[in-house]
């Protein structure tokens, strides 16, 4: 026959009660780590868009741009195309790191584990108008222990 609530021990409350509080704990990682993977790829994704940026306007400048150049030159001054062809990957390269800022600015920052463990924060907060105050006679310990 099971036991009513009141007629449980205090030792199977306490089993309860660490069980449920594992329990919280475990699934608290696991949202981290879910919110941790989602923010890493879209930095992975963004990181490989600058990237990309960074590689592109370095072959531009070096080699398209030299390719190009030399077909302008035969209706501009060589000065001309050569600027002209450099200022268009130059656009490409700053519309490429535009596009990574973006992909950066829609990161969650793991709200919810955020929200979460501020909630358990208060539940496991005394209400007690005293708790946590320290007496007269004591005098509060540093972070070296003194």
């Amino acid at each position: 026959m099971p036991q009513t609530p009141e007629e449980e021990s205090l030792g199977s409350l306490v089993a309860q009660a660490t069980d449920q509080i594992s329990t919280l704990v475990r699934s608290e990682i696991e949202l981290a780590k879910a919110e941790f993977r989602f923010d890493a790829k879209r930095v992975g994704t963004a990181g490989g868009l600058f990237a990309a940026a960074a590689f592109m306007a370095h072959l531009c400048l070096i080699l398209a741009s030299f390719s190009f150049a030399y077909v302008l030159a035969q209706w501009l001054p060589t000065w001309a195309a050569f600027l002209i062809v450099t200022v268009f990957y130059l656009v490409i390269a700053g519309v490429l790191v535009l596009v990574g800022l973006r992909r950066l600015k829609g990161l969650a920052g793991m709200r919810r584990t955020t929200r979460s463990i501020k909630g358990l924060k208060e539940i496991a907060t005394p209400e007690q108008p005293g708790a946590g105050v320290v007496g007269r006679h004591r005098e509060p310990v540093g972070r070296d222990g003194a």
